[in-house]
């Protein structure tokens, strides 16, 4: 009788380390995934920074500016839908129609929402500096709470409660603090307000549309930006800002239109990583992905424009972002148990 002299485990060796290899390659793609959203971001509020408010641009038409964007997202999404056609095994892109009417129906007032958010978000960005632009959108999360109780019915716990009034409590800081400084805008702050209202309706309403397009997001934003391009034409020329085009002395420059193709492309990219992350790692770590981003970006941006900025001010964005961060733990920890709760309810049945 032959005795097996191999130790155990051995034959399983070849197995472990194709599974080491496969779970090196995930965190991999995962780094990949979560540090091109962070360059993408940041670049994006540079680059529409140097395209609505900087003097060698010098084009004061910031709805033109955004409109454009819209545009270039547009014909990236036509040009997208047409390869997928062509070449549906290396190409993905849901079939619609945006000019079907029940589509404009139901879609048109999320769309009217997306407009009022890209618009507010490019005012507020023009008016202040980049370092205090996380500071001046920070209310967003507050107008979560607020607005999908009053619209949903929705509670929210305590703790979380006490978190919006840490993030309050940091804007009011940043703004005392900004408002000491020579590169405050109460115009700006205003817009960074209406913004994050504005983010705050259209992320509530966007859950009521996108059972219409099957959970799409990539259709969804086709439509949003189609909509959108054709919104903004009666609000450029209530702006008054088809006069300052035509008198653009840089319009003809080839370094313009490849500035705002750049802006375009980085608008259009930034949804496609923000999308990319959440599917690669999870809704929560795309928050807290967001807000160490915005933390870099503030340090970043004081470097780039040399701005000194006294203690408290700093304080003010210390506190926004640990006010961000603990709500976004509270609601996965509170969900995370409400998921437990539902799954022992379901085995009980």
């Amino acid at each position: 009788m032959q005795h097996n002299n191999k130790k155990p485990g051995i034959a399983y060796q070849p197995l472990l380390d194709e599974n080491s290899t496969n779970l090196c390659a995930k965190y991999i793609h995962i780094v990949f995934v979560v540090s091109a959203y962070w360059i993408i971001s940041i670049i994006t509020v540079f680059v529409n920074k140097t395209l609505l408010s900087s003097k060698i641009v010098g084009l004061e038409a910031p709805l033109f500016v955004t409109w454009f964007q819209c545009v270039v997202s547009t014909l990236i999404c036509v040009v997208m839908s047409k390869l997928a056609k062509i070449f549906p095994q290396y190409v993905s892109f849901p079939e619609g129609n945006p000019w079907n009417r029940e589509t404009i129906k139901k879609v048109l007032p999320l769309s009217i929402l997306f407009t009022s958010m890209i618009v507010t978000n490019n005012l507020c960005l023009k008016y202040v500096g980049v370092a205090f632009y996380y500071v001046g959108r920070s209310l967003t999360t507050v107008f979560n709470v607020v607005l999908s109780f009053l619209l949903l019915g929705q509670r929210t716990s305590m703790n979380c409660i006490l978190c919006c009034a840490m993030i309050v409590c940091g804007f009011w800081l940043g703004v005392d603090q900004e408002s000491l400084t020579d590169s405050f805008s109460l115009k700006g702050t205003i817009f960074g307000v209406l913004g994050s209202l504005s983010l705050s309706l259209f992320s509530i309403f966007t859950k009521k549309v996108l059972p219409f397009v099957n959970q799409e997001i990539w259709l969804l934003s086709y439509y949003n930006n189609v909509y959108s391009c054709i919104l903004f034409l009666p609000l450029i020329l209530l702006n008054g800002e088809i006069p300052v085009i035509m008198s653009y002395e840089n319009m003809g420059e080839s370094w313009f239109w490849t500035a705002m193709s750049v802006g375009g492309f980085c608008g259009f990219a930034i949804g496609f990583v923000t999308a990319l992350q959440i599917k690669v790692t999870s809704p929560l770590t795309h928050n807290i992905s967001g807000t160490a981003k915005a933390c870099a970006q503030t340090v970043i941006a004081t470097f780039w424009y040399d701005e000194l900025k006294s203690t408290l001010w700093w304080a003010s964005n210390i506190i926004v972002l640990l006010g961000s961060a603990l709500y976004t733990r509270i609601k996965q920890l509170e969900m995370s148990r409400n998921f437990m709760k539902d799954a022992k309810e379901t085995q009980k049945v």
